[in-house]
């Protein structure tokens, strides 16, 4: 009996001592993790130094959606998009809904008190108003490989939650393979239409040569209500805030449309606490036949800025 007593506490001592050593495995590795997080975050969040410009320092991607001035060298092309680096004059359309430009800056913009970013457009107003609003997203680089590969998220403006806003909206247009020709699209709500011709742009085929698929091409978001109003003369009605390209009061003012990075969220409606991001993208937000004179409403970019600069 004394054999097994001795022999039942040495059992017993193995197994606390490994059970502690289990512990203490797992507590370092916890802290290993928590050390490896806080590495990656150090990695991806470039501060901005003395020579940091507040403005666009790279275009990363130009991928418009048909319109009728995609193609041309003046406002729609690869060229036009890249002249938005460290301009707020020059200026390029993203065609109809969901075509997009992705670009960042030289450092990271941080998530601070307030608006952080303000985007250049070319709404017009207020009596008259011409807005063609375009949504914002942004992206940390948490891979640390300066591409814009990592999860994006919506920065919800004042329609994000309005009735009329379709989320997971997705349409694909067809390329007519001939200039100055209608664009048939058609949705996954069941609808069809026209990104439509007009006179003024004839030369040019209204899909988008960049697209790497020249059989059609798919654009996937969120879908703003449409606010083309009829009358004596046709205007297309703001968004209060949070969209750019968009004749708010703050446009008035300031000259271009803010939008905050605390109001990012992820593709489930979420909120998301990001501490700095080093990737926007704008996108087309609406869908909307303007008729044969002016076209599609198509988003345009001049530029952005970091407003902490």
């Amino acid at each position: 009996m004394k054999n097994s007593y001795w022999s039942a506490l040495a059992l017993t001592t193995l197994l606390l001592s490994a059970s502690c050593r289990k512990e203490a495995l797992t507590d370092e590795l916890k802290i290993s993790d928590v050390s490896r997080t806080a590495l990656v975050s150090n990695v991806t969040v470039r501060p901005a130094t003395l020579t940091s410009s507040p403005l666009i320092s790279t275009v990363y991607t130009y991928m418009p959606a048909p319109g009728q001035f995609i193609n041309e060298s003046g406002l729609g092309s690869v060229t036009a998009a890249q002249a938005l680096v460290g301009s707020t004059t020059n200026m390029v359309s993203l065609g109809n809904y969901g075509g997009y430009i992705v670009f960042g800056f030289d450092h990271s913009v941080v998530n601070g008190t307030g608006a952080d970013i303000g985007i250049y457009g070319n709404p017009s107003g207020p009596t008259y108003q011409w807005s063609e609003p375009g949504i914002v997203m942004v992206s940390q680089d948490l891979n640390a490989n300066g591409i814009p590969d990592d999860p994006w998220y919506e920065l919800a403006g004042s329609e994000y939650s309005a009735s009329g806003t379709i989320k997971n909206y997705q349409v694909t247009y067809y390329n007519p393979y001939a200039a100055g020709t209608n664009v048939n699209w058609r949705d996954n709500q069941g609808n069809s239409g026209i990104v439509q011709a007009n006179a003024w742009h004839t030369a040019n085929n209204y899909y988008p040569a960049m697209a790497p698929n020249q059989d059609s091409v798919t654009f996937t978001g969120t879908r703003l209500v449409n606010t083309l109003t009829s009358g004596g003369i046709l205007t297309n009605l703001a968004f209060a805030w949070g969209y750019s390209d968009s004749y708010s009061s703050e446009y008035a003012t300031l000259g271009y449309n803010t939008v905050d990075i605390a109001n990012a969220v992820n593709a489930g409606g979420q909120a998301v606490t990001l501490n700095a991001i080093d990737f926007v993208k704008v996108y087309t937000g609406q869908n909307c036949n303007a008729g044969a004179m002016l076209g599609e409403i198509s988003t345009e970019v001049r530029g952005a800025r970091d407003l902490h600069l």
